[in-house]
């Protein structure tokens, strides 16, 4: 192999200009690679942990009711026209149980139970609808992270405090250390300290969360005891859907998977994900074109060069690879330098960007990039390097 990787280095020397010019179109390309995958990675991670940092990664609740009509008499026909049956708001049996058996499921991380349901919050002659969230704030916190959305106040629930979200305090006129008067309806009231205000980031959840103690929640639900949400983390956030489809067959309980409740963005990441596989593909094909025309040219000039060797006892085989391993030694060298260059293009948007995300840099993202690089040098010099092998010597010195 030290013959074939002498002459494939002379003839790349030979042809300085050539040889610049792949390389630095090599380099292009692979950086170009390097950066809008890393880009796209990191707009997607940061698209997903914002839409997670309001929600849980599976959502369970008790099935939901359906009409059930009496089968009719034999012989007899039957028309109906029902309309779907109106979802009360129904607590989970047994919730005790089911939070056991997910705290022992395997991939499971966290699991929070919660009760949630519409009231009013009053001050004043000021009215809001508000969605009561009792919880039980240990858990919840493994869950959502509320306590890094506080911008005033403190995080607490219990003895009759609540936050609430910084929007509905400027609709109701509130501030740390004032009183809302939460009605859950038919008389269930209650006036609670407002010891917290947060800010989630969206404005829905901004304008009517107000967190309570899991047993107030309750005693304003007409809940006693029950819990109508159990909230659960997984450890990968992309295998929440096959969790879910457990969780339903163990517990015949209604689980839905953060991908379900937000299609569209898992559309908009599966297409921004082929948009770039398929830039990457374009892109390795153009390095390997170009290298693949560099070589197919490099063999044109050297045909006399060619048949003195094959003359002097060089092999067809060793020929083979000179081309080869030329093929390897550009797409090797100008990867390595593309690489260079979009780690630096990462951290040059990192620092002076617009600072609207962080772009992290995958650990396998640049060998992936060289080595798919390499390989696409060796594969374009197939083609010239069997023509070069194949040459029969007097010819080649006859009309090089």
């Amino acid at each position: 192999m030290w013959i074939e990787s002498t002459i494939a280095m002379r003839f790349l020397r030979q042809g300085r200009g050539q040889t610049l010019l792949i390389l630095v179109g090599i380099a292009v390309g692979v950086s170009v690679i390097v950066f809008l995958t890393a880009l796209i990675s990191g707009l997607q991670s940061n698209i997903v942990e914002r839409t997670l940092g309001t929600q849980s990664h599976i959502r369970i609740e008790a099935p939901r009711e359906i009409n059930r009509i009496a089968a009719p008499a034999p012989g007899t026909l039957q028309l109906l026209l029902e309309d779907p049956r109106p979802q009360a708001l129904r607590p989970i049996d047994n919730w005790l149980g089911v939070r056991g058996v997910l705290d022992r499921l395997p991939g499971v991380t966290a699991v929070s139970p919660v009760v949630s349901g519409p009231a009013f919050g009053r001050r004043g002659n000021a009215v809001e609808s508000v969605a009561l969230v009792g919880v039980d704030l240990p858990r919840y916190l493994r869950v959502i992270p509320l306590d890094e959305s506080m911008i005033d106040g403190r995080l607490e629930v219990g003895s009759g405090n609540a936050v609430v979200g910084s929007q509905l305090a400027e609709n109701l006129g509130l501030r740390v250390g004032g009183k809302l008067r939460l009605d859950g309806g038919d008389g269930r009231e209650a006036i609670v300290n407002v010891v917290g205000i947060f800010q989630l980031g969206v404005r829905e959840l901004d304008a009517r969360y107000v967190y309570v103690d899991l047993k107030q929640a309750q005693s304003l639900l007409a809940l006693p005891g029950g819990v109508t949400v159990v909230d659960v983390t997984v450890t990968e956030l992309f295998e929440a859907d096959r969790i879910a489809a457990r969780i339903h067959g163990l517990t015949g309980l209604r689980a839905e998977s953060w991908m379900e409740l937000n299609t569209q963005l898992m559309n908009a990441i599966r297409s921004q994900s082929l948009a770039t596989r398929m830039i990457s593909v374009f892109v390795a094909l153009s390095v390997a074109l170009g290298i693949a025309s560099v070589l197919a040219v490099s063999v044109t000039q050297r045909t006399r060069e060619i048949g003195i060797l094959r003359a002097m006892g060089t092999r067809r085989r060793q020929m083979l690879r000179v081309f080869l391993f030329q093929g390897a030694v550009l797409g090797l060298a100008g990867s390595s330098v593309g690489a260079l260059a979009g780690w630096g293009m990462v951290g040059a948007f990192n620092a002076f960007g617009p600072q609207l995300f962080y772009i992290p840099m995958p650990a396998l993202l640049i060998p992936a990039a060289m080595a798919l690089a390499t390989v696409a040098g060796v594969v374009s010099a197939a083609a010239p390097a069997s023509r070069a092998s194949r040459m029969d010597p007097v010819e080649a010195i006859r009309h090089g």
